[in-house]
């Protein structure tokens, strides 16, 4: 660009040839830092260079646009190009905004105007994001005085070119007018738009694909910190923030640490994504772990040790953030008079009951003696216990003493049978534990006085099934519980809320709920890990025997109620048998039924769903009387008898022998596991069918509380049947949670296909669930190829979905029912697997009595109840390896065309 106003080119020969040298400086810019990034440079020194670079086209642009504009450099250079935002820190991601700030004096300003014009125009061409003002300096001082935003980029404002003399006024006025008259507002103002943004971007620090920029514990936070500390201090380095007491020198070197670390993160995920994309998605993390150099160790993959250290960083943020964020709210937004300053030191302080060594200063809890912690380090735990008991929260230099005091927490401290009991009364205490047991977790003392619970601080699991980190999901769960407890949850939970109040070991339930994922992450099958943890650190907590091991069962089985719930036959006396067998007592079914319903609410936001609860109850109905002594054979038939009973008082207009005749053509798994509602439906149905002559019908309903929409197909039955209807509902983008299969005496079939809804309004769903029955309809008709619908669809699917790992596998078992052979199915879900699956057991001549469909993000697991054509199990080895073949072959490969 110079080159080119040197030789006096103007016009169109001057726009191109500043449009090619600028274009060729940033690519050559991006393309440098990119390169040092990748080699293991420092993401901090990535965002330097490239805000350099910037630096240099900006430079060149507004001077090659007031040649364009013909204003004369003399004229321009009264004007001062300055940098504001994250450019005017200098440091910019790959995908940033150009944040400018055009000042200019007060007379003339209409000529250089123009000149900014002409740049916009010029950097819009080279297809940057640019944020941009012209204003003079008291237009800058108003404008600041009346908006935060604009006071926040003036506090980073920095010269690119110009007038040296304009910019130093900017900058001396307003530190005068403007960030002179105090700090008190803008403190204040920061930290309520942290919490808007925050509840935008997902209040939950460990969220599994978080948000670098703008979520909990992200660069904004820091950005929030450092904007505030500069405010309050009239700093610009963070070793002045050292000098001012605003930091320690331990945490001035944690905000540097985890400054470098995010930079690193976003300017790979940057690079990598082509654009700005903030969201450091399951798609990007792995690419992103393997360019910083993660590999996979300890039971641990790559990516979920990457992840761990984001989120131990987020934490070290929100460390940050809570203390010296917390301790500027005190001091500055309701500053004390000197006089109340004064009667304080001669006033004694309120001591907190059951713990002198704190007392209640401003409605927070804080040191009554500064050495509280070292000459006690229980005193650590009691802090919380206080907490809990009072209600209150900590005082920002109690928090900033916990922090400094963790390492006083060592085995003796652990072994503290008093630290253990104000432990175990923390963790059972109502109201809910959570808020405090989670203040515990922030402040680093909950993975230090339980180790156990530390390995897995931070530790996500790679999966699109699991929302949060495993302890923020522990956490969770210790909170559900206790709102099913305190009766929150009455109209979602009926039956859990009911037996809270009867069980007799609500202690090993709380700590079995607070440790059943706490041996994620090895080598070994968590449950069992995590049972042989509760042995050990049960006694410790003040567990008796007993409790010990209740809670130690829990944990070892916490996930059987759920898969059984889920994947298995309810209406098979054998499934029910099987699972009585397995919980032995009452008790133990009523605290595995809370224990799974507190689980499962805290996976993440639409992951709990009134289907689940609706299987979930109907397993613990089922298997309540197994236990209590109230069942026998006779029972069965006496359910059937009364399930028809049920049916015939729903139908008044049927005629005894109409009814006697239809009630024939079920069989009794049909009685046992249809709700009346559903069988008042089907039976209207088949007599509309009968009316009509039709071959094939169809129906559709809905229920939003138990999260499901039901087609209903009627047609002749054959083998293909289910294996088409899958395929159409794939086609039409159905996703199919279950599947109830039912053959008439006189060779119906009567399924009824179970879909996830789509939408929240009822009217909208069944609009859908109608598109997916007409696709089920063309299908069976031979309308539509099932095959050719999903082989277009499944493009689509691959290129949203990152690339897991989920083993393929096929077991099978004679035990779970007395007339069928049980095929488990597990791997990685796809678009249109349930088709796969069910036309490969067609084309091995297999009757598929019943199906049960389980996702767990990308992971499915079907369990399908077959025979052969006899009607027999599958009792031969050849044949099972044969079907295993086809199984594996339809999980891992591509569909078949229909």
């Amino acid at each position: 660009v110079a080159a080119a106003l040197e030789s006096g080119a103007a016009g169109e020969t001057l726009r191109a040839a500043s449009m090619d040298a600028c274009r060729r400086s940033l690519d050559e810019g991006h393309a440098a830092a990119r390169a040092a990034l990748e080699a293991g440079g420092r993401g901090v020194d990535c965002a330097r260079a490239l805000s350099a670079s910037q630096d240099d086209v900006t430079q060149a642009v507004v001077r090659a646009a007031s040649r364009l504009a013909g204003v004369a450099p003399d004229e321009l250079a009264r004007m001062s190009s300055v940098a504001v935002g994250g450019y005017g820190r200098g440091l910019m991601a790959p995908g940033s905004d150009v944040d400018l700030l055009f000042l200019t004096p007060d007379a003339g300003r209409a000529r250089i105007e123009k000149a900014v014009e002409a740049a916009l125009y010029l950097l819009w061409d080279l297809k940057l994001k640019v944020g941009h003002a012209t204003r003079t300096v008291e237009e800058c001082l108003d404008q600041a005085q009346a908006d935060m935003t604009i006071r926040t980029t003036l506090l980073e404002a920095r010269r690119i070119d110009g007038d040296g003399a304009l910019f130093e006024r900017l900058r001396k006025d307003f530190d005068d007018k403007v960030v002179a008259a105090g700090p008190r507002e803008f403190v204040a103002a920061k930290l309520a738009e942290r919490d808007q943004r925050l509840s935008k971007a997902g209040a939950a620090r460990y969220v599994v694909e978080p948000n670098v920029k703008e979520g909990k514990g992200g660069l904004r936070d820091l950005n929030t910190l450092f904007w505030i500390a500069q405010y309050v201090c009239r700093a610009r380095e963070v070793a002045d923030f050292v000098a001012a007491g605003l930091f320690t020198r331990r945490e001035a070197a944690t905000f540097r640490r985890c400054e470098e670390f995010l930079w690193s993160v976003r300017c790979h995920l940057h690079f990598q994504a082509g654009r700005a994309e903030e969201r450091l998605s399951f798609e990007r993390q792995p690419g992103i772990a393997a360019a910083l150099g993660y590999r996979d160790r300890g039971g641990m993959s790559a990516v979920e040790r990457f992840m761990k250290h984001y989120f131990l960083v987020a934490k070290d943020v929100g460390d940050l953030t809570n203390i010296v964020c917390a301790a500027l709210e005190a001091r500055h937004a309701k500053p004390k008079a000197a006089l109340d300053r004064f009667v304080k030191r001669l006033r004694r302080p309120k001591l907190v009951e059951g713990a002198g060594d704190f007392a209640i200063e401003n409605g927070r809890i804080a040191l009554a003696r500064p050495d509280a912690f070292a000459r006690d380090p229980v005193n650590l735990v009691r802090i919380f216990w206080a907490a809990q008991r009072s209600g209150l929260a900590l005082h920002p230099d109690a928090t900033r003493a916990v922090s400094l005091s963790l390492r006083s927490i060592g085995r003796e401290t652990r072994a503290d049978p008093e630290a253990n009991r104000l432990f175990l009364e923390i963790l059972t205490s109502r109201p809910s534990p959570e808020t405090v047991l989670r203040r515990m977790n922030e402040a680093g003392v909950l993975g230090r006085f339980i180790p156990e619970f530390g390995r897995v601080v931070a530790m996500m699991q790679f999966s699109l099934y699991h929302h949060y980190t495993v302890d923020e999901h522990l956490l969770r769960s210790v909170g559900a519980l206790a709102d099913m407890e305190a009766q929150g949850l009455r109209d979602e939970h009926p039956v859990a809320t009911e037996i809270f109040p009867t069980i007799s070991n609500r202690r090993a339930l709380y700590v079995a709920t607070f440790l059943h994922d706490v041996a994620k992450g090895r080598p070994e099958d968590h449950s069992i890990a995590g049972a042989r943890i509760v042995r050990e650190l049960g006694p410790r907590l003040g567990l008796d025997a007993r409790e010990t091991a209740t809670a130690a069962w829990l944990v070892e089985h916490h996930l059987h109620m759920s898969t059984i719930a889920q994947t298995r036959d309810l209406s098979d006396p054998a499934t029910i048998e099987a699972f009585a067998r397995l919980v032995q007592s009452p008790e133990r079914l009523k605290l595995l039924l809370l224990l799974t319903v507190a689980d499962i609410r805290a996976v993440g936001p639409g992951v709990w769903n009134g289907w689940k609860g609706q299987l979930l109850r109907t397993l613990y109905w089922e298997t309540e009387p197994h236990l209590a002594g109230g069942h026998s054979a006779i029972d069965r038939d006496a359910k059937v008898a009364s399930a028809q009973a049920a049916l015939r008082a729903r139908l008044p207009g049927w005629s005894d022998d109409e009814f006697d005749a239809y009630a024939r053509r079920h069989r009794a798994p049909y009685w046992l596991r249809v709700d009346v509602e559903r069988k008042v439906a089907h039976a209207k149905l088949l007599r509309a069918r009968a009316e009509g002559g039709e071959a094939l019908v169809t129906a559709v309903s809905t229920d939003r509380f138990r999260g499901y929409t039901e087609v209903t197909v009627v047609a002749p039955d054959h083998p293909r049947l289910l294996s088409t209807v899958a395929g159409a509902c794939a086609a039409a983008g159905g996703n199919i949670v279950d599947a109830q299969i039912f053959t008439t005496t006189d060779g119906l079939a009567l399924d009824a296909i179970f879909l996830a809804r789509a939408f929240e309004t009822d009217a909208d769903e069944l609009r859908r669930a109608g598109r997916v029955a007409d696709a089920i309809g063309k299908s069976l008709r031979g309308d539509i190829r099932v095959g050719v619908a999903l082989a277009a669809r499944e493009p689509h699917r691959a290129a949203a979905t990152p690339e897991f790992r989920v083993a393929s596998e096929v077991m099978f078992d004679d035990a779970l029912s007395r007339s069928h052979t049980v095929i488990e199915v597990s791997g990685l879900d796809r678009v249109g697997l349930l088709h796969a699956l069910t036309r490969a057991l067609s084309d091995l001549n297999l009757n598929i009595a019943s199906a049960h469909v389980a996702t767990f993000g990308e992971k499915v697991v079907d369990v399908f109840y077959v025979t052969d054509l006899t009607g027999a199990k599958i009792a031969s080895e050849q044949r099972r390896s044969a079907i295993r073949r086809a199984l594996l072959g339809a999980l891992e490969g591509k569909p078949r065309p229909a």
